[in-house]
Parts: structure tokens; C-alpha cells; sequence
């Protein structure tokens, strides 16, 4: 029987190798997240935050996001900030859809328009 020794690794320089691969794959992921997210949205799938005001009269969409639940953890701020600007009676849902316009005004004569393109439902 042979005996092999291996040199042992120093756990430091092993630990800047892990951290420099971490690097390119988060940047791969994130891209990758990035066009599925693209590509959801072409078909209407992404999820959307539509956040509706009485006053003034407006609906604002803000996304596209993957999943409700990103959506959903997004959301607080969206009517923090929409609240912050004066907004009254404010009113959120987190639904699938295709925005053609991300703020629908009274004043912008766009309001009946509702801002969406029709997306098909297998419902």
C-alpha cells in the first residue's frame, strides 16, 4: 500500500478563493433573475404593486417582481413614499399584470384608460 500526503490548505487563502467565485455567481444569478423577470413580464406573469389614491385621483404600479412575496416586502415602501407626497385614501393590491402607463392621472387625461394592456387568463 502507498501512502499519498496531500499538503494541507490554508483556510485563509482558501477562504479568498470562495469569496472572489462568490462574486461572478451572485452577478450570474442576479442577471439571470433579471431576465426571468423580462421575460414574465413580456407575457403579463410578473407581479405588479398597484397602489390606487383617492386623492389625488391616481393608480401607480410598481414592479415587475417575480414572486407576490417580493411584491408583498416591497410594497410598504411604495405607500410610504406615496404617502409622504400627500396621497389620501390609499388603497394597494399585488395582482399579475401588463402596465402600458406606471402612473394613471386625472390630470393627465389617463385615468379611464386604466393603464393595462389585456393579458390573456387560462382562469
Amino acid at each position: 500500500m502507498v501512502a499519498v500526503s496531500l499538503p494541507l490548505v490554508n483556510n485563509k487563502s482558501a477562504g479568498v478563493a470562495c469569496s472572489t467565485l462568490k462574486t461572478p455567481l451572485n452577478k450570474l444569478k442576479k442577471q439571470m433573475k433579471e431576465f426571468l423577470i423580462s421575460l414574465l413580464n413580456v407575457f403579463g406573469l410578473a407581479w405588479w404593486v398597484e397602489i390606487k389614491t383617492s386623492t389625488p385621483r391616481c393608480i401607480y404600479y410598481f414592479g415587475p417582481f417575480l414572486s407576490t412575496q417580493e411584491a408583498e416586502s416591497a410594497k410598504a415602501g411604495y405607500v410610504e413614499d406615496i404617502e409622504n407626497e400627500g396621497a389620501e385614501g390609499v388603497s394597494v393590491s399585488i395582482q399579475r399584470c401588463k402596465p402600458v402607463t406606471l402612473t394613471v392621472a386625472d390630470d393627465l387625461g389617463k385615468f379611464g384608460e386604466g393603464g393595462l394592456w389585456p393579458v390573456l387568463s387560462g382562469q
